[in-house]
């Protein structure tokens, strides 16, 4: 029983430290999160270029019958394809068409930095998606990747049935994707908060003076008999001037 009571007692001081010294590098701690998330905030509205997004979706099927009927296994077959295609639009071939017809001054490995191309699981849509500083230039670039995608896929494999079913346009008052600056300043926040509390604590780690009487018994094991206070110059005057008084009336101490 005694022993739990010692523990408790013993974790009750812990944490009145810890908030003990939290609350004296309280400033610290305030500092660096406002400083962190300011500096997030500053970079994320006036340093970072905006990124917009344009997306394209496409639908490939096989090579036309006179039949017109799809079974099953042509079903599985095609989404099997997706992934064939998904790599053959982000091909040098597919993209230095796009960059030629575009004029564009960026490389075919720049471009390819630009592309994206998904799908949706059991379906024979995959979508092209661009970004690009310009979201006129990301609808553009997208766009013309499906068209010569559409025109080159026939040559390539025995595929001529490529349908378009969605071209990227331009958004009135368009959002970028990224930066993000609200979601990059909550998390400028969180981590500058950890970073004070934590160069608070190492402070405070780094810290030996002694500064308290607790601190002597603390660091010494010994106890504090008595305190010797610090007395200012102006104190030890007035001092002297009542002592002075003191004197004059006839007064003596101890009498």
């Amino acid at each position: 029983m005694l022993g739990g009571i010692v523990i408790i007692m013993e974790e009750t001081i812990s944490l009145r430290e810890l908030f003990e010294t939290l609350r004296k590098r309280l400033w610290l701690i305030v500092l660096i999160t406002a400083l962190a998330t300011i500096v997030s905030g500053v970079v994320s509205y006036f340093v970072l270029t905006p990124i917009y997004q344009a997306s394209t979706q496409i639908l490939v099927n096989q090579a036309k019958s006179e039949q017109q009927l799809y079974n099953y296994n042509e079903i599985q077959t095609n989404l099997q394809l997706i992934n064939t295609y998904s790599v053959i639009i982000k091909s040098p071939t597919i993209l230095e068409k796009v960059r030629e017809e575009l004029n564009l001054d960026r490389t075919v490995d720049e471009l390819n930095g630009q592309i994206q191309v998904t799908s949706e699981k059991d379906s024979q849509v995959f979508s092209v998606t661009v970004q690009d500083p310009d979201p006129a230039m990301a609808a553009k670039i997208a766009n013309k990747t499906a068209d010569v995608f559409k025109n080159e896929i026939a040559k390539i494999m025995n595929i001529d049935n490529v349908t378009i079913l969605s071209k990227a346009e331009v958004k009135e008052n368009q959002t970028p994707v990224k930066p993000k600056p609200l979601l990059n300043m909550a998390i400028a926040f969180v981590v500058g908060l950890m970073a004070g509390v934590g160069l608070a604590f190492l402070l405070e780690y780094l810290d030996n003076t002694i500064k308290t009487e607790t601190d002597v018994e603390k660091h010494l094991g010994l106890p504090v008999l008595g305190a010797v206070s610090i007395i200012s110059t102006e104190g030890s005057k007035k001092a002297k001037q009542q002592v002075s008084m003191t004197k004059t009336r006839g007064e003596t101490i101890g009498s």
